[in-house]
């Protein structure tokens, strides 16, 4: 969820300033290295706000008169700490928020440069927590050569666990042909791919009457962006790609209905879903963020077995109290410490080494 498109609620820039001044009061790094939380969580969707980042972004938020979000003008990692002792989550998978983008209108430059700072300080978070936080890396997606570079330094070198990408860059979605070698290379790596959507540059004047765009937009540009894989047969070819997505899959299991009969006697399907659409659909993986209240969930549920669920927050724009919510779903103990963090060590094999 984007800066311009968030409206604090009252209870959110209070409990963030609660999280915020608990942070304050804790005296040594140690405090913060402690054994794990009760539950052992995995939070695979929890924001980060890099210096260089946060300074650019405050810019591009000043010149469109966008106020600032308490939480994240004041973020540190230890802020991040404090919320996570708070809802028994061990361990947090940092990604950017996708809005305003890494180049901040900027250009191709500028989001080489910013995805290479904001990358490196991730990585400094993991040395210095280890235990308690991985990174998604960033990459500048506007330009081919250094994306390609980046992949390389972010997973060699940084050790990073998996890539963070938008789910659009201005007009072009992830199926789109200019991304194909990223993905082949991604592919060869058998990597960890995770999408974090956006208002589209085309669409968001049509969510006017909601509170800002974001609320439909955002769900809505997860379709568009597995839509685009699935139809130009990424999803098909990139077998060795583990694609997770951001809220429950957004709008996705809803529509994956109408998406499986408008194409089902396509006779192009087999190039693209040889085994039918929820089949494709099946194999991608789903967070939790923003997605544990009961329809939500029932709809991520009734697409995609618990196996494929993943649990995340999308802090600071909402907090750990999606860990008890999440509770009343029904699970089996067995099946809610799966989502908790058992599917996350499935597919981050460097974190079963951490959480217990």
């Amino acid at each position: 969820m984007g800066n311009e498109t968030i409206r604090t609620s009252r209870r959110q820039i209070l409990g963030g300033l609660a999280a915020a001044s608990a942070a304050s009061l804790l005296p040594t790094e140690a405090l913060f290295a402690q054994a794990a939380p009760a539950h052992n969580i995995i939070d695979t969707h929890h924001h980060f706000y890099p210096p260089d980042y946060r300074a650019a972004s405050d810019e591009w938020n000043g010149t469109r008169h966008i106020p600032p979000i308490p939480l994240i003008t004041s973020w540190t990692p230890e802020q991040s700490l404090a919320e996570m002792d708070k809802g028994g989550i061990q361990l947090s998978v940092v990604s950017l928020p996708s809005t305003p983008g890494l180049w901040f209108d900027k250009g191709p430059d500028m989001a080489v440069k910013m995805s290479r700072l904001c990358n490196d300080y991730a990585a400094t978070m993991v040395q210095k927590y280890p235990k308690r936080f991985a990174f998604w890396a960033s990459l500048p997606m506007l330009d081919i050569d250094a994306s390609l570079k980046e992949v390389a330094h972010a997973l060699d070198d940084l050790k990073a666990d998996g890539i963070g990408l938008q789910t659009n860059y201005g007009d072009k979605w992830p199926g789109d042909p200019v991304y194909a070698p990223v993905f082949e290379e991604l592919n060869r790596r058998h990597a960890v791919v995770y999408f974090h959507p956006l208002v589209a540059a085309c669409c968001g004047r049509i969510a006017d009457a909601a509170p800002n765009p974001a609320v439909l937009e955002v769900p809505f540009d997860t379709v568009r962006a597995i839509t685009s894989l699935l139809m130009t047969g990424s999803l098909a070819k990139y077998r060795n790609i583990k694609w997770v997505w951001s809220h429950g899959g957004g709008a996705m299991p809803m529509l994956s209905g109408r998406l499986n009969q408008f194409v089902k006697d396509d006779p192009k399907k087999a190039n693209y879903a040889p085994n039918g659409v929820y089949a494709e659909l099946e194999k991608l993986y789903y967070d939790t963020a923003n997605a544990v209240w009961k329809p939500t969930w029932n709809s991520t549920r009734s697409l995609v077995p618990i196996s494929q669920i993943v649990f995340g927050t999308d802090y600071p724009y909402f907090f750990v109290d999606q860990v008890p919510e999440l509770q009343k779903r029904g699970l089996s103990p067995k099946d809610l410490q799966a989502v908790y963090s058992g599917n996350a060590k499935k597919i981050l094999p460097r974190l079963a080494k951490v959480v217990a």
